[in-house]
């Protein structure tokens, strides 16, 4: 097992939503040596920028969470920029490792990468055997390359790099940003925001038909931690809870933890996703020991009241 206490580490998007947690996460492990790279400072993007990351801060592992990320509508809106922001800082990045002779790289790929009609529950030997639902696609198939090259570098260079996908996350700090969030932070906001407004009807994409799995936060910076630590293969390993929920029960559980008692339409013009996601994830309990532990519900009554203590009042009343 890998002792991270004496490591220089660093976190790309650690100042992030799972970033701050796995940052948190690994203070608690006794690593005192963490560097996270900030924009503009450092566009990882730009090769110059990455170049002197490595210089500067020397790191002997490297946890690669940067991301240009958002749900289905920002994937639509920005599909070329979600493709090439997400793939050539990944490239690069992980070039630069190589050239640096870093000791661990951790690189976090996306549930996104799966077939949009992988059987459930999704295994890692499934990721290649279709194209990624359509909306989601080019964040996924860009994310889905770095795979490929950490395993071509570990064949060539003997390089140790692993790959993590983890499911959808929720929970305190995440992205209430209407306009990029992620259904579980978006349904919280839009139950919130009617609760205030005395509004009665709320509008959701899709029928909610869709199923999802989610994973608390800070089990997935654990999950992060302890791959860091334990697991040292060439095979991509799922982070997830095992859970499954459809998208019509899960604004139901949202409207009655925030207090909405109004009427949910669903605008059936707009997508739904893939149609189904959840995960086997038999495979990181065996090699790294890992298990979500945060009860789902639990975990929803946390981010709600996150949101509601800071997420609004930060806005003034109004996130």
């Amino acid at each position: 097992m890998m002792d991270l206490t004496n490591k220089r580490i660093v976190v790309t998007g650690g100042a992030g939503f799972l970033g701050s947690h796995l940052v948190a996460q690994l203070r608690n492990l006794g690593s005192q040596d963490i560097f996270v790279p900030t924009y503009p400072e450092y566009d990882l993007t730009e090769a110059g920028h990455i170049d002197r990351l490595f210089a500067s801060h020397r790191p002997e592992v490297l946890i690669h969470l940067a991301a240009v990320v958002g749900g289905i509508g920002a994937n639509r809106a920005n599909p070329g920029r979600f493709f090439y922001d997400n793939a050539i800082m990944g490239i690069q990045i992980i070039e630069a490792a190589r050239r640096h002779g870093v000791e661990k790289t951790v690189v976090l790929g996306t549930i996104c990468a799966y077939p949009k009609f992988t059987p459930v529950p999704f295994r890692e030997e499934d990721l290649w055997r279709g194209y990624p639902e359509e909306t989601n696609a080019p964040y996924g198939i860009a994310k889905k390359a770095l795979l490929v090259q950490c395993q071509a570098y570990r064949q060539k260079y003997g390089m140790n790099a692993i790959f993590l996908l983890p499911v959808n996350l929720y929970g305190p700090r995440d992205n209430f940003d209407p306009d990029s969030s992620h259904v579980i932070p978006a349904m919280i906001r839009k139950c919130a925001e009617a609760v205030q407004e005395g509004r009665e009807e709320i509008v959701l994409w899709g029928d909610g038909s869709p199923t999802r799995e989610f994973l608390y936060v800070e089990d997935a910076a654990q999950g992060i931690a302890m791959a860091t630590q334990r697991y040292d293969g060439a095979d991509p390993v799922n982070l997830g809870s095992g859970m499954e929920i459809s998208v019509r029960d899960l604004a139901a559980k949202i409207a009655q933890m925030t207090g909405f008692t109004g009427r949910i339409a669903w605008d059936t013009t707009k997508p739904n996703g893939q149609p189904r996601r959840c995960l086997d994830v038999g495979r990181a309990e065996r090699e790294f020991g890992f298990r979500a532990t945060t009860p789902f519900d639990v975990g929803l009554r946390k981010a709600i009241e996150w949101y509601r203590n800071h997420a609004q009042r930060s806005a003034g009343g109004m996130a």
